[in-house]
């Protein structure tokens, strides 16, 4: 069967704002460079707390790199654990970082209500399933969470995760009721209209091709004009515009995959009974969650390659029969591949670089909330001096050491998933 080379939520989108290109000189006292969650939040964000003259520039559509592309996972914490949080920060700086993926969570479920944005988003939950019998991994979560950061993840014991989810890949799960899963490409449509209906000017198909000084401020240039504004805030993630090189040396574009399945129909029940989204206690976890049309999203693995949409559907077909056999001869409709930005510290990179130049980026494949919570850090730093920006001064530019730093991620992934495996050989030894 022939595999879309585009995804599934290009398909499923619907009406897509229309937006025009630049093509003049323009002034603005924001320029945001991206138009991706990172970028649309900070335009929402400026533009609810009365900063109308924005523009944002989009090299693609909105949402064209990973933001619409992703599982479409709607909940707390970043790629860093909250373990290595603790260790970093100390207590009291911890909690109030996690705390701010949180509330972004509920920002997130205020906006699809308080905007009539139509995602697909569906109020079911987050389960994290444990790949192996020894129970330990979740304990020593459930209780950090609970302890350190005031979270409830509730306990599902064997028997009723093998209910849930129809495979004996499983043990014992934590679940968290406060997560939802949604379509990524309909909520950033949704974020693009409200951000043009209160004031923001958005410019698609218009890649910024240098960033200069000019004056007080900077002037972004693009292919058919530019843009002059106090402000710029970079919110390219893993697809780099090239702009400024500290920025740029600062994260690895890191390629993850995803395939969606044929409509299954009393099939998909066959394998999931509830609607909650998945993924596993593995460092190289599988992750999935039903669509409302009755077909399964299955995505996983990290590389440095951005491989053909036939080889990520070899990979991942082999991936989920592992955990639902009862699958096989499912057809595949879609797979595709997506670029990520990962920093060395595994956290954001958001805060000031230069005076009046802004960075959000390095959203390491966690970044629906805490690319919202970006958006409400700059624009309230910009908008009314809020200096919350700071708290992520231990994790800032540092290099990822290119080209090195590919052979080093790809290798680091490759030791991770030798230890899962190496583990589950063990436990049924």
């Amino acid at each position: 069967m022939q595999i879309s080379s585009g995804n599934y939520y290009l398909d499923t989108a619907g009406a897509v704002p229309g937006l025009p290109q630049l093509q003049s000189r323009v002034e603005a006292q924001v320029c945001i460079v991206g138009g991706g969650f990172a970028g649309l939040n900070t335009a929402l964000g400026l533009a609810e707390r009365g900063v109308r003259d924005v523009v944002l520039l989009e090299a693609g559509t909105p949402a064209f790199g990973a933001s619409g592309r992703n599982g479409g996972f709607v909940f707390g914490g970043f790629s860093r654990g909250e373990a290595s949080l603790l260790r970093d920060l100390g207590p009291s700086h911890a909690k109030a970082l996690y705390a701010g993926t949180i509330d972004a969570v509920e920002l997130i479920r205020r906006r699809i209500v308080r905007h009539g944005i139509d995602c697909d988003d569906t109020q079911a939950g987050i389960i994290w399933a444990n790949w192996f019998r020894d129970q330990e991994v979740l304990r020593q979560r459930k209780a950090l969470l609970a302890d350190a950061f005031g979270q409830d993840w509730r306990w599902m014991d064997r028997d009723d995760v093998r209910h849930q989810l129809r495979t004996a890949r499983y043990h014992d799960a934590l679940y968290e009721p406060q997560a939802f899963h949604f379509h990524p490409l309909k909520y950033a449509n949704g974020l693009a209209r409200v951000a043009a209906e209160q004031g923001v000017s958005l410019f698609a198909h218009s890649p910024a091709v240098s960033l200069d000084r000019a004056g007080n401020g900077w002037r972004v240039t693009t292919l058919a004009g530019s843009v002059e504004a106090r402000q710029v805030v970079l919110a390219c993630g893993g697809y780099l515009a090239g702009l400024h090189r500290r920025v740029d040396a600062g994260v690895l574009p890191i390629a993850t995959y995803v395939l969606v399945t044929a409509p299954l129909g009393a099939r998909l029940d066959e394998a999931m009974r509830t609607r909650a989204a998945v993924y596993d206690t593995r460092f190289a976890f599988d992750y999935y969650r039903p669509l409302p049309d009755s077909r399964l999203l299955w995505g996983g693995r990290i590389s440095i390659l951005d491989r053909s949409p036939q080889a990520v559907r070899r990979l991942l077909y082999r991936d989920m029969l592992k955990v639902f056999p009862q699958l096989e001869g499912v057809d595949i409709d879609y797979a595709w591949s997506g670029l990520m930005s990962y920093a060395r510290h595994e956290m954001p990179q958001i805060g000031q670089v230069e005076p009046g130049l802004w960075v959000a980026q390095a959203f390491g494949g966690h970044g629906v909330a805490p690319t919202t919570l970006a958006g409400e850090v700059i624009a309230s730093a910009i908008a009314e001096g809020d200096e919350r920006w700071r708290e992520f001064a231990p994790y800032g530019l540092v290099s990822a050491i290119k080209p090195a730093g590919f052979l080093g991620a790809q290798l680091s992934y490759w030791w991770a998933e030798a230890k899962d495996a190496w583990k589950a050989r063990m436990e049924k030894a």
